[in-house]
């Protein structure tokens, strides 16, 4: 007997629909799995296997032939679990075939019957379509976000098994609550104490989209003042908002209470982190990286001189494009990475230089080592360059004194940002071309200036756009 079951995997951060086909036919007991599985795939045969026994149903003991369609595509993830024991049990007439029309499976089993969480449900759910979809209880926030059809809600294989045959109706669960659900107080830019310089920057580059440097000593508070910048970003608009909750949930992030990602995120990786890690890729299994989960919000990278060369120059092409684009034999990807770089570095290998209240000891060689770390051309593709030093003891002393707090920042990001949707549709940092010209126009003093600090400090075309972007 034959039956097919929909069900999607996971590539990057998109489902694709796969259609799980099932043969049970005469012959010497055996079963065997074709269209490209991976490893993870493959070993679904024997949890289906003791899934299917421990819900109190036969395996069949008849050859079973299992396809993965369309085969020409590799596929990964545990997804297909769910989808294989069905689609077994229907082709073995345990489940009649009519009873899966319109029906979609998705979820991992455990050897007891229990269905489990896969990451990547809520990209798998859009590529469903128009279906019903089966999923884990714990994946209704991430199912709801994209689903199109009804949600069913289950615990394990024997619930699934009993709706579809009529025994029981389909279970009324709730969803499961997480520890993480309670909401969390959000930095607030009234922390911080003095600094106007560099606060002014935050709100420029919050305003304008663009990407920013602060340079200086250790506990000057670039840490603390890039942490404050999303909360200076408006909510997420309902597309960008989709996008980067696909782009959480096929990265195992865990989603917000209601499943759709309205803050914009805040990723900080470690100066370790490699250059997959943290522009995505893989061989056979392409990952989202950092700068596409900080998609729609900021990417803080601290101690930028100490990320391997490498990996900074891996940032180039995002920062122009904001996308990624991954290439390898036979797979091409393009993920989003629409995000705000926040870097922060010291002005040298001690930290100190230029810091009245310490010494710094070290050469010039080992100063000028130190800042070639970071290439000119990644240099030259962030906007904002702001050195900030220690606030002085005296500020620290008196006491916290009242300075804005993020609500009355956003509120004028708020309008800025409207603005340069009036104005052009997209933000300053987009601005080019006649755009740019309109949007950026200077008088005859305007641009005497800027061709005498051109020629000054050795400024390329990037640099004197962006110049002029950031004047707006």
């Amino acid at each position: 007997m034959y039956a097919s079951v929909p069900s999607a995997v996971l590539f990057c951060a998109e489902g694709h629909l796969i259609h799980v086909e099932v043969q049970v036919s005469a012959g010497l007991p055996g079963f065997s799995l074709v269209g490209l599985p991976d490893v993870s795939i493959r070993e679904s045969r024997d949890r289906a296997r003791a899934a299917v026994i421990s819900s109190g149903h036969p395996w069949p003991k008849h050859k079973i032939t299992v396809n993965l369609a369309p085969s020409g595509d590799r596929k990964a993830g545990s997804g297909l679990d769910l989808a294989i024991a069905v689609a077994v049990l229907a082709a073995s007439g345990v489940i009649p075939a009519e009873t899966l029309r319109d029906l979609a499976f998705i979820g991992e089993l455990g050897l007891d019957g229990s269905l489990r969480p896969v990451n990547g449900v809520a990209p798998m759910v859009g590529a469903i379509g128009e279906r019903d979809v089966v999923v884990p209880i714990a994946s209704a926030a991430e199912a709801a976000v994209a689903a199109l059809g009804r949600v069913r809600l289950v615990a394990d294989l024997g619930e699934v098994v009993d709706a579809l045959l009529g025994l029981a109706p389909w279970p009324d669960h709730e969803p499961a609550q997480r520890a993480d659900d309670v909401p969390r107080p959000e930095p607030d830019l009234a922390d911080v104490q003095g600094q106007p310089v560099a606060r002014q920057a935050l709100e420029v580059a919050a305003a304008g989209g663009h990407h920013t440097l602060f340079i200086g000593p250790p506990g000057a508070g670039k840490t603390m003042l890039a942490s404050r910048l999303p909360g200076l970003l408006p909510p997420l608009d309902r597309d960008t908002a989709l996008e980067v909750t696909m782009v959480h949930s096929a990265s195992g992030i865990a989603l917000p209470p209601g499943g759709l990602v309205r803050t914009p995120p805040f990723r900080a990786p470690h100066h370790t982190t490699s250059q997959t890690a943290l522009v995505g890729g893989g061989s056979q299994i392409i990952r989202p990286g950092e700068v596409s989960i900080a998609h729609g919000g900021v990417l803080f990278m601290d101690e930028l001189a100490e990320f391997a060369p490498s990996v900074l120059d891996g940032l180039r092409q995002p920062l122009e494009s904001r996308s990624v684009q991954v290439v390898r034999t036979g797979i091409r990807a393009v993920l989003p990475a629409d995000f705000l770089l926040v870097a922060a570095m010291n002005p040298c290998p001690c930290g100190y230089l230029g810091d009245k209240q310490a010494d710094c000891r070290c050469s010039r060689e080992r100063v000028t080592t130190y800042r070639n770390k970071v290439s000119g051309p990644l240099l030259d593709r962030i906007d904002l360059h702001v050195e900030i030093l220690r606030p002085p003891m005296a500020l620290l002393r008196d006491g916290a004194q009242a300075s804005e707090d993020s609500a009355t920042v956003r509120a004028r990001v708020a309008r800025a940002w409207q603005a340069q949707r009036d104005r052009a549709g997209v933000a300053n940092a987009l601005l080019a071309g006649d755009e740019l010209s309109v949007a950026c126009a200077l008088d005859d003093q305007g641009w005497a200036l800027l061709e005498a600090a051109a020629d000054r400090f050795n400024l390329s075309a990037r640099a004197h756009q962006r110049i002029l972007r950031v004047s707006r």
